[in-house]
């Protein structure tokens, strides 16, 4: 006895149901883990400053941070107290080869716990090498509503 075969796999159009639930899939796998890595960095609380005006760096400038436990981070990198200078004197140098009124300010991001020495031996090093202006960043002050403001002792 012979059964017929009306079955055809594939009359010309492919589904798109299958398609479109592995393109999904895909896709929340690509949005969660880029949620779950962390990102690379260090954290430096900036002090807050207070005042209405803030120095800002004209270019060119030279970003340096230092953590709270005196690591030195420039260029992205960390770097050693002593590999500080010929670092520094090479970025200047960049700067100031084709005109040498145009030296960079050094822009110090220190955290509000970092060690005072270590600081001043990095201003000290970065007039050494022909830095003319350094800048040390701080944050704005956050703003705080009223509401979660104390309050004073004529309120009460």
């Amino acid at each position: 006895m012979k059964f017929p075969r009306n079955a055809k796999i594939f009359r010309g159009q492919l589904d798109v149901a299958p398609f479109a639930s592995v393109f999904f899939l895909l896709a929340i796998f690509m949005i969660f883990s880029s949620l779950l890595t962390s990102s690379p960095g260090v954290k430096i609380e900036l002090p807050e400053l207070t005042g209405s005006e803030f120095a800002r760096a004209t270019l060119p400038k030279l970003d340096i941070a230092v953590t709270a436990g005196g690591d030195i981070i420039f260029e992205s990198q960390n770097i050693t107290k002593s590999n500080l200078r010929e670092r520094l004197e090479f970025a200047v140098n960049r700067f100031t080869k084709n005109s040498p009124t145009n030296a960079p300010t050094l822009v110090l991001q220190a955290d509000k716990n970092a060690d005072l020495e270590t600081l001043l031996q990095i201003c000290q090093t970065a007039v050494e090498v022909g830095v003319k202006q350094t800048i040390w960043a701080g944050r704005a002050p956050t703003f705080e509503s009223d509401a979660t403001q104390a309050p004073s002792e004529d309120e009460r």
